[in-house]
């Protein structure tokens, strides 16, 4: 699978996961009824206890984005990708809050980093 874990990263394994799968369902890279890979078979994969994984698709059922089966396994369900967009933007909009509050320190201005945004992006709005 896509999932790539990391020990340095703050977030907890089974958070990893949950965020790296809901990124790929807001993305469009898992599609509605697509099957995931079973809890013990992705376990094995990322070499993370069972209970991890588990926790992960718990979290990932209980947000709307995907439905278990018993007997038939794990499928992404249909979302409504502008509630997706909308979660993203929220998130990015805190992250710049903190790289500006961080820039604030040394005398970076909000319009320093949206010149490094336009010039990191090719000056595309």
């Amino acid at each position: 699978m896509f999932i790539t874990l990391s020990p340095e990263n703050p977030d907890p394994m089974y958070q990893q996961v949950l965020d790296q799968i809901k990124d790929a369902i807001a993305a469009g890279e898992l599609k509605p009824d697509e099957l995931l890979p079973s809890i013990r078979e992705l376990a094995l994969e990322l070499g993370v206890s069972v209970i991890t994984i588990k926790r992960a698709y718990q979290d990932l059922e209980s947000q709307g984005l995907i439905r278990t089966r018993r007997g038939l396994g794990s499928f992404v369900i249909t979302v409504d990708q502008d509630v997706l967009r909308k979660e993203k933007l929220t998130e990015f909009q805190k992250e710049l809050s903190r790289i500006i509050a961080r820039g604030r320190k040394f005398n970076i201005s909000a319009a320093d980093v949206i010149t490094l945004i336009k010039q990191m992006d090719g000056g595309q709005k």
